[in-house]
């Protein structure tokens, strides 16, 4: 085993959260910031021709840039499918369909967490982004991240657009610019992270260019299988990567491998649920609710008639109700996302119907001792009725706007693939809570988690946006 050059900050995991953090951290010249990440490097010339089009989903089963991961969505029936995590420089957001949606300001004030109400998030999310449809206090004009919507709607997205209009829902022109006490309900334009069909995400627009500087190293092709724990703080992480064995030691160790990763690393070392890990023989260095509540969106698909619209975002436009739906006119089939239009024949478009605050939980919990070894991951979608319920109605209203092509009489379960919530942050006093308000591992000195794991309860609209700003909100107190 070798050992690496001692740093101020190691950074695991190169994700939306975790490209923004370091980008964040070194820009002072004085902090030396190691990231390790397990995907490939964005050198690597399989990569940019996976990531950079945004009308394409490079998740299949020859992707070089993400993880599969197997869950089980329903438990009456037992309903098994994959899910799919980025594993590149840009993590998740290197690999999706560019939705760039922040979370409603009543969502971050629900948390009722210390310096993460609205008032605190706004100019954090501001600060990631160069909106070029619209100007004003709640946007940013200096970000690297560049936010645009579609203007001109064709095709499918134009048939959904006015057949919601018909039934009576506003149009919203910003669905990023929603102030406290305004209605989300309505239709408006996705606003997204892809310009002039490039997928630019807090990887490219955040780390990359960081790269550049002497006081950051990044990692690539490297898994942290162990963070060590010494006297009660962490103090390195232990690597595989293409050299071998490695320990990279630090003053600070920022766990940002997404809310899956991040949960198993916790609990590969010793930091979770104490029974749980007693059972697989690891050492328990502290007692502590990881995986156990996890959260997403799940989403009710519906197969429809209309003409596919191709050479275009995935999702271009969206309706919101006021029970908390989201109503998804996908411009074509998952086929086509993936793979390009004419790869099946029988691939449809369809629309999705996803509930955006779900009361079910599910959980991540670890398979084996091992970190090469996949958690075991439940989502429990139908663990509650009312959850069915809304589910049903969203899609009693998505067969109305379908206008009568809708080509089946049942939809079929699925999940947005917005998993959260398997560290999340909260009081001294919240048995629920892995993390502090500075997203600090509770017990643990010298070790935070920073990603999509933090958040305490669901955001109203896709995670993307909101666990970027997460990044750049939690380098002020990493940086502290």
């Amino acid at each position: 085993m070798t050992e690496a050059v001692h740093s101020d900050v190691v950074i695991v995991g190169a994700g939306s959260a975790g490209s923004v953090l370091a980008e964040r951290l070194s820009s002072d010249p004085r902090c030396r910031v190691t990231v390790v990440e397990a995907g490939p490097a964005p050198s690597d010339p399989r990569v940019a021709q996976q990531i950079n089009d945004g009308l394409r989903l490079p998740i299949g089963t020859a992707s070089s840039v993400v993880r599969h991961y197997t869950t089980t969505l329903t438990d009456a029936p037992p309903r098994r499918v994959q899910i799919t995590r980025g594993a590149v420089v840009g993590g998740s957001g290197a690999v999706n369909g560019g939705y760039f949606c922040r979370g409603l300001p009543a969502d971050f004030d629900r948390w009722q967490i210390p310096g993460w109400a609205w008032r605190d998030v706004l100019d954090h999310f501001r600060a990631i982004e160069t909106d070029l449809d619209f100007g004003g206090p709640l946007h940013g004009d200096d970000g690297p991240i560049n936010v645009r919507r579609m203007t001109d709607f064709d095709g499918c997205t134009a048939f959904f657009v006015a057949a919601a209009r018909e039934a009576g829902f506003a149009w919203i022109d910003d669905l990023s610019g929603l102030d406290a006490d305004a209605s989300a309900a309505g239709v408006g334009a996705v606003p997204l992270n892809v310009d002039s069909g490039t997928r630019v995400g807090p990887g490219g627009a955040f780390l990359q260019p960081a790269l550049l500087r002497t006081n950051v190293d990044l990692l690539p092709d490297t898994r942290v299988v162990r963070i060590r724990i010494e006297r009660g703080r962490a103090t390195a992480v232990e690597c595989a990567g293409p050299a071998g064995r490695s320990t990279v030691t630090a003053d600070r160790v920022v766990v940002c491998a997404g809310a899956i990763g991040s949960a198993q690393l916790l609990m590969v070392s010793g930091i979770g649920p104490a029974e749980a890990l007693r059972d697989l023989a690891i050492e328990v260095f502290q007692d502590l609710p990881v995986g156990v509540a996890m959260f997403d969106h799940p989403e009710w698909v519906i197969p429809v008639g209309w003409t596919p619209t191709h050479d275009l975002p995935p999702l271009e436009a969206v309706l919101t109700t006021d029970s908390h739906l989201e109503i998804r006119p996908y411009t074509s089939g998952f086929a086509a996302m993936v793979h390009g239009p004419g790869h099946d024949p029988a691939d449809r478009p369809h629309i999705g119907v996803a509930l955006m605050q779900p009361r079910a939980r599910g959980r991540v919990m670890l398979a084996s001792a091992d970190p090469l070894v996949p958690p075991v991951i439940e989502h429990r979608y139908d663990s509650e009725p009312a959850d069915v319920a809304d589910l049903a109605a969203g899609a009693e209203l998505a067969y109305e706007l379908a206008g009568g092509i809708a080509e089946s009489d049942e939809p079929s379960w699925s999940t947005s693939q917005h998993l959260a919530g398997t560290a999340p942050m909260g009081d001294d006093d919240d048995p629920r809570a892995v993390l502090d308000a500075q997203c600090r591992v509770r017990g643990v000195e010298g070790l935070w988690v920073v990603d999509g794991s933090v958040m305490p309860a669901p955001t109203s609209r896709g995670p993307h946006a909101t666990i970027a700003m997460i990044g750049h909100r939690a380098a002020q107190f990493i940086a502290g």
